[in-house]
């Protein structure tokens, strides 16, 4: 059941996120992570309609975009971390608390800041020092959606990658400034993404020529 804290939209993209209990590394071989995940991603995209924008698994943690046409984000997420923490858990013969905490939410409303979460996902294993690339990472939707693996859970059609291939991949490569990548993390700690003022000035959609943070 949802907290009344919480903002619940059923039209709007949500980032969600979830780290390994003291930033510790998944018990098991990520790869093996990787094909549990895939379970139960398709199991809540048919179980609860979720619709999975993104997903990038990473050594201690993972990040997910979704649309939640039903407004049952909670259940799934609930049911997810709970079937997801039991079945590593099972893997590696452990019975300790996989995960730190709940998972955390922020609602993304406009398509500007859609852009900003979309890269900074991408952008994940690039800033961890695990690729040089982003679509090169082996463990994220961006790589799949290239053709480097098969999906095995409904995916969206990534709409942003497929309006120019070569111009989105430089765009996601380009790294931002520090100071914009703090105020990006910032906004997904939120439980609505907001950027400051001198940020958000331009709500047009960015050319992905160009650096959008």
């Amino acid at each position: 059941m949802a907290r009344s804290s919480e903002i619940v939209s059923t039209e709007l993209p949500i980032h969600i996120s979830a780290r390994c209990k003291n930033r510790e590394f998944f018990p098991i071989p990520i790869e093996e992570v990787w094909e549990i995940m895939e379970d139960y991603l398709f199991f809540i995209a048919h179980a609860f309609n979720i619709e999975i924008l993104s997903f990038v698994l990473m050594n201690n943690h993972f990040h997910l975009i979704v649309r939640n046409p039903d407004g049952n984000l909670s259940a799934a997420m609930n049911y997810f971390m709970g079937e997801t923490s039991r079945r590593i858990n099972e893997k590696a013969k452990i019975i300790n608390q996989l995960y730190g905490s709940r998972y955390h939410r922020t609602v993304i409303d406009s398509e500007h800041y859609l852009m900003h979460a979309y890269k900074y996902v991408y952008r994940n294993p690039i800033e961890a020092g695990l690729s040089r690339r982003a679509e090169d990472y082996p463990y994220s939707t961006l790589s799949r959606s290239l053709g480097n693996g098969r999906f095995n859970f409904p995916f969206s059609p990534d709409q942003i990658l497929f309006n120019s291939i070569n111009l989105t991949l430089q765009w996601i490569n380009q790294n931002p400034t520090n100071e914009n990548k703090q105020q990006i993390k910032k906004a997904l700690k939120r439980k609505r993404f907001e950027l400051p003022k001198a940020m958000r000035n331009n709500r047009k959609k960015p050319s992905l020529a160009t650096e959008l943070y």
